[in-house]
């Protein structure tokens, strides 16, 4: 009866040790995957962010954008993504936000094989709105 009990015991020993290891490794591959797809996330947002990205290659398509006095950086930025004129709001946003760009109301037409800074060469300046008001006075004239 000793010896049955000792060699259950010995297998409980070896079958939790069995089972910790296995836990522990399965541990460090996920910690390993979510490391490599936070990292490759990290990269793509800061590529986005200064590298020069575009919607589509070169000739693209043309978009018409309409720009309304109020609206936000975010707010252009989530307009921009809709019509797929760029790849993620967020980095555009970032973008406008450290280039301190002042986007200017108007109606602009951009194209999907811009950059990032090629579209806000546009969109903050209001004498390339191809639509002129009059009433209208760009903010940064004064």
């Amino acid at each position: 009866m000793a010896t049955n009990s000792t060699s259950v015991k010995a297998t409980l020993k070896i079958t939790s040790f069995i089972i910790r290891l296995l836990m522990n490794i399965m541990f460090y591959i996920i910690v390993v995957f979510l490391i490599i797809n936070i990292s490759r996330e990290a990269f793509q947002f800061t590529y986005q962010l200064y590298g020069p990205v575009a919607m589509d290659e070169e000739p693209g398509r043309d978009i018409i954008i309409q720009i309304k006095n109020g609206e936000s950086s975010m707010d252009v930025a989530s307009k921009l993504e809709v019509y797929r004129a760029i790849v993620n709001k967020y980095s555009f946003y970032a973008k406008t936000k450290l280039q301190d760009a002042s986007i200017m109301a108007g109606t602009y037409e951009i194209n999907t094989s811009m950059t990032y800074d090629e579209i806000l060469d546009i969109i903050t300046d209001y004498s390339k709105s191809i639509v002129q008001d009059e009433s209208v006075q760009p903010e940064n004239s004064n």
